[in-house]
């Protein structure tokens, strides 16, 4: 009998095996079935976007270009070279703003390096000085809120008033847009001297003051001086607090008002709106009756006027890169490298256009010029803004940097800044941690995905800008500017 079972038990036994072997194969064979799908699917794709891309490039380069870039460049060549803006009397910049000039005095108190002074405060600004400020009222969740708290406690009484102190910026990041504006900006309020406003971004001086925010949103109520002031209060309290500790006694406010502290209070505040260099759209907007073929008062010379002594930082990049990132970033429809062309060759032929008829400055500030670009072509043209900021500033006022040097070597040019800035050096602890900061506003991934633009793209603007990057590699004894193409 247990012969008989044993016979019987051997075949069970295989059987079993045979189907656990069977199951390891099926699974086995799925699983590499699925992962050839996932692989072949992969390769697809990327096939597809590179199909996408040499495509588009095929259909760009099949066309007729619609523009004679020889004649263009011709005419770039003929108007490049042109007499320096007329820069308006100081009178006349008083008398278009006597609002402005009468709240900010001419005179900044000693001892202190940013632009401050007293002002009387009285009446509901004395309870809530925050109540009618534009800039608290653009977001739901209000700026202002952040100094409220303070504000009481840091007010200075003299012979029964009160008053607070008020402070403008003592540097401006001042552009380009797309050039890394907001990480140098990050990077350098973490300097313990540096006093950031609570916006980044103001635009006062090129939109806010004339009611202007946005091409969509038109003209919404001005923003008064007093309302760009505010911004600053977080900052004015921190240089009050230095001010209290270098000062003698209890009249503090008489001593600075008179002599200054026993030593400078070294707090520097910064305005970091990108826009500040080239947009003086809102001003021929606001004062479109003065028929101006190139306009008579710029956003420097009000600036200038105010606070002679400002220091301004501008930081560029290749304006053929700037070009492209400003699309991928701006652009909130569709994105594709061929509808990016069509906008190249679109300005590219609206900006031959102009000069045909029109001088070179009068082309890069033309208002009408300007809202018929599908892109921003003309602020890459930047030697033709720092030649006008330059009319009224000195040049050692004005650092000017590299994106490309920024991201090659970050350390070396924030050393550049801060003593540019006059600041101390950062200890090593703080130096590292500002090094191993995120970068930020970099590019995003889906942008990232839709790779760099057509070569056909980047050849029509390589010539375009090319005599303009002469210039100002010339303008600033600094090859670096040539952005030299291989």
């Amino acid at each position: 009998m247990s012969e008989t079972l044993n016979i019987k038990l051997v075949p069970v036994l295989s059987l079993t095996n045979l189907r656990r072997i069977s199951k390891v194969k099926v699974m086995s064979f799925l699983m590499v079935l699925t992962l050839t799908l996932l692989i072949m699917v992969s390769y697809n794709l990327s096939g597809n976007k590179k199909g996408q891309h040499s495509r588009a490039a095929a259909e760009v380069s099949s066309k007729k270009n619609s523009i004679d870039m020889k004649q263009l460049m011709k005419i770039i060549h003929s108007k490049l070279e042109y007499t320096p803006r007329k820069v308006p009397d100081e009178k006349d910049v008083i008398e278009m703003e006597p609002h402005l000039f009468s709240v900010v005095p001419r005179h900044f108190l000693p001892g202190v390096k940013s632009p401050c002074w007293y002002e009387e405060i009285s009446g509901e600004h004395s309870t809530d000085p925050y109540k009618n400020n534009r800039y608290c009222t653009l977001n739901r969740k209000t700026l202002c809120d952040k100094m409220r708290p303070n504000f009481h406690k840091h007010l200075q009484h003299r012979d029964g008033k009160l008053f607070r102190l008020r402070c403008l910026p003592y540097f401006y990041i001042i552009g380009q847009p797309k050039c890394g504006t907001t990480d140098l900006y990050s990077r350098l309020q973490r300097h313990p001297q540096v006093q950031y406003s609570i916006k980044k971004e103001p635009q006062w001086w090129t939109r806010r003051r004339f009611s202007y925010t946005q091409i969509k949103e038109g003209f919404k109520g001005i923003f008064r001086v007093e309302d760009y002031l505010d911004l600053f209060d977080l900052a004015a309290q921190h240089i009050q607090e230095e001010m209290n500790r270098n000062s003698s006694g209890e009249h503090h406010i008489t001593q600075f008002l008179t002599e200054g502290g026993t030593k400078i209070v070294n707090v520097l505040k910064v305005d970091a709106s990108p826009f500040t260099m080239w947009d003086n759209m809102a001003w021929s907007y606001v004062h479109s009756d003065r028929k101006e073929l190139e306009l008579g008062f710029l956003t420097q010379d009000f600036i200038h006027t105010l606070q002679p002594g400002a220091k301004l930082i501008i930081i560029l990049r290749d304006p053929v890169e700037r070009l492209y990132s400003a699309y991928l970033y701006f652009r909130t429809g569709k994105k594709s490298v061929k509808d990016f062309h069509e906008r190249v060759m679109s300005c590219l032929q609206l900006f031959q256009s102009c000069l045909s008829e029109q001088s070179l400055r009068s082309c890069v500030y033309n208002r009408s010029l300007h809202d018929s670009m599908l892109a921003r072509l003309h602020m890459g043209l930047y030697v033709v803004f720092l030649l006008d900021w330059l009319t009224v500033f000195h040049r050692d006022q004005i650092l000017v940097l590299r994106l490309e040097d920024y991201s090659a070597d970050l350390r070396a040019t924030l050393h550049k800044a801060f003593d540019f800035l006059g600041l101390s050096p950062l200890s090593v602890k703080l130096e590292e941690e500002v090094m191993k900061k995120r970068v930020s506003n970099s590019r995003r991934m889906t942008d990232r995905d839709l790779g760099p633009m057509l070569p056909a793209t980047r050849a029509l603007l390589r010539d375009f800008y090319q005599p303009f990057n002469r210039k100002l590699a010339s303008l600033l004894d600094n090859n670096a500017f040539l952005w030299s193409y291989p």
